[in-house]
Parts: structure tokens; C-alpha cells; sequence
């Protein structure tokens, strides 16, 4: 059995999956509600929360899975990119179970893990493939050869990630946190055809939203109070219109180059029901439990990983972002 745990950013989650990908529990405790006040994650805070919940979240994982520590052969862990305080409460809690049981640890990448979400039970998606990771942290387009091998990144945002963009635009919009799923569901009431907001035409295969959210905060500034009240749906479906056409075109573009037709899509904004929608029938999406950060995808990147053994990850640390 591998354990994998996850504290990258405002989730705590604990997972026991097989050596074939058999999820046997993913347990997730969200704090979206203790953020919600400040209208974003606040470090220090998600950090303290970790501390709190990293135990009886591991717990109840074990309990799910009808496990003990004993059983457990491999330990996983998301080492960044992320939040340093929040990283620095998983990995420390890995390298302890791991040292305590003289057990090897896996130190895993969270892009990778998202891409991983792919690969567990019932339906893995084998490589290789174009990837599309859309997150609250990152906007990027892979090149996925093989599930050992690092991807290669064809495209990556040049400001704001698309997750970050719809928390932005909820907030200009009056609405709560997380920001995705309540545009989401507010756009389902709205006219996408009602503004005319702009898609970055980026060279290449990169993405850009700054100007898409500015946009947006022109729009807002233009209407009255009551005005805002009428049209805040039309805006909602409109601005998520833009991101989830930016997203599309760019895959499209993209699979072209590469000469491919198969593409998936992971990471938090693959949630997103307009943007499932859009997407050619053939795409292979990550099963909704999986889009949001979780740890049964940081143990499945375990499996096709290199493990340090015992006990030179004592000295493993966690790093903010990638080189």
C-alpha cells in the first residue's frame, strides 16, 4: 500500500491507494470556508490549520481503507511547488512516519501529481498525450510521454493562472470563495454572449487573463449597484465565456502542433462545467473527485517515481516553486 499526503495550498488530504492504482481511500478536508472571509488562502493561517487537521485527516484515511501504518509500504508526499508553510506541515509529518517505520518516502511533484490523477482505477489514461493543467496556481499545456519522465511544458501563463483569474473575477463581482464554482454556477443563469470580453491573442502556446480581469473591472465600474444586481450573471457567464474560449483554443493549437488528438485535462479549473463541455467528446478529463488538490494523485506519482530511501529524506525540504 502507499500513503500519499498533501498540504500544498488550502486542502489537507490524505490517501492509501494499491501498487495498481486502486484508490482504497481520499479523504479531503477543504478550508475554503475558513478563507472565505479574506476572500483568498492566507498562508499562515492554511498553515496552522494543516497542523491541526494533518492527524485525524491521516486517521480517518487509514479507517477508510481498513489500514494501519504497519501496512503501508510506501509514503508519499507533495514537496511543492505550493505554500512553504503549508508543504513544510506534510513533509515533516511524511518523514516522520517514514523514519518511524524505516519505510522509503516519495517526494512528488504536485504538477506531476495532478497529471497522475490520470493514471489510478478505474479508467487509466495511458501516455502519451497532450495535457491541459488548469489550477488555482498554474495554467499550463504538457507534453506527456510517459509517466516516469517529466513532462515537457509547451505553454505556460504569462500572469494570472485561469483558477486565479476566476477568483479574482468573483471577487469583482461580488461573490464568494472559491471563486471558480460560484461563477460556475451563476453563469448557468446568464447570457455568455451579453459583454464582448477579450481573449489574449499570446504568441505561442502561452496564456494571459490580466487583461480579460481588467476588462472585467472596467464593466463592473460602469454599472450602478442595481445595475450590477441585473447583470451580474450575464458578466459571471461572460467572463467565464473568455477564460474556458482561451483554454480550448490554446489545446487545440497545441494538439495540432504536436499532431495529436488525444487530450486531457486536470487540475481545479477541469472542474469547471462549461469548459467540460467545450472540449472535443474524446478529451480524457480527471474524475471530479481528482481535480481538486488531493493526495490519492500525489501516490499515484509516487508509483512511477524514484523513492529516497532510509533515511536520507531527513533532509528533504519543500520548495515553493519550480526552477
Amino acid at each position: 500500500m502507499i500513503l500519499g499526503l498533501e498540504t500544498s495550498c488550502d486542502e489537507t488530504a490524505a490517501a492509501v491507494i494499491t501498487e495498481d492504482g486502486q484508490i482504497l481511500a481520499n479523504v479531503i478536508s477543504s478550508q475554503a470556508d475558513l478563507h472565505a472571509r479574506y476572500g483568498g488562502v492566507v498562508p499562515e493561517v492554511a498553515s496552522r490549520r494543516h497542523l491541526e487537521l494533518v492527524t485525524p485527516v491521516l486517521q480517518e484515511a487509514l479507517r477508510d481503507a481498513g489500514a494501519e501504518l504497519d501496512d503501508v509500504e510506501l509514503v508519499a508526499v507533495t514537496a511543492g511547488p505550493g505554500l512553504i508553510g503549508a508543504l513544510l506541515v506534510g513533509v515533516a509529518a511524511a518523514k516522520a512516519i517514514a523514519w518511524a517505520r524505516r519505510l522509503p518516502l516519495a517526494a512528488v511533484d504536485h504538477l506531476q501529481g495532478h497529471i497522475a490523477s490520470l493514471y489510478l482505477q478505474p479508467e487509466p489514461v495511458p501516455p502519451p498525450f497532450l495535457c491541459l493543467l488548469a489550477s488555482g496556481g498554474h495554467t499550463m499545456l504538457l507534453d506527456v510521454q510517459d509517466r516516469a519522465t517529466k513532462a515537457q511544458v509547451l505553454g505556460t501563463t504569462l500572469d494570472d493562472a485561469a483558477g486565479e483569474a476566476f477568483d479574482k473575477g468573483a471577487r469583482l463581482l461580488g461573490l464568494g470563495y472559491p471563486g471558480g464554482a460560484e461563477i460556475d454556477r451563476l453563469a448557468r443563469e446568464g447570457d455568455p454572449a451579453a459583454y464582448d470580453l477579450p481573449v489574449a491573442r499570446v504568441p505561442g502556446l502561452d496564456f494571459s487573463f490580466s487583461g480579460l480581469k481588467t476588462a472585467l473591472l472596467y464593466a463592473v465600474k460602469e454599472l450602478s449597484a442595481d445595475e450590477l444586481e441585473r447583470r451580474r450573471a450575464d458578466l459571471a457567464a461572460s467572463y467565464q465565456s473568455a477564460i474556458v474560449r482561451a483554454l480550448v483554443e490554446k489545446a487545440r493549437q497545441a494538439a495540432d502542433e504536436l499532431g495529436t488528438s488525444r487530450i486531457a485535462v486536470v487540475g481545479g479549473v477541469a472542474a469547471n462545467s462549461e469548459l467540460r463541455a467545450a472540449l472535443p467528446p474524446s478529451t480524457a478529463l480527471a474524475p471530479l473527485p481528482l481535480c481538486t488538490d488531493n493526495a490519492a494523485m500525489i501516490a499515484s506519482a509516487a508509483r512511477f517515481s524514484d523513492p529516497i530511501q532510509y533515511p536520507r529524506y531527513l533532509g528533504l525540504d519543500a520548495y515553493a516553486s519550480t526552477a
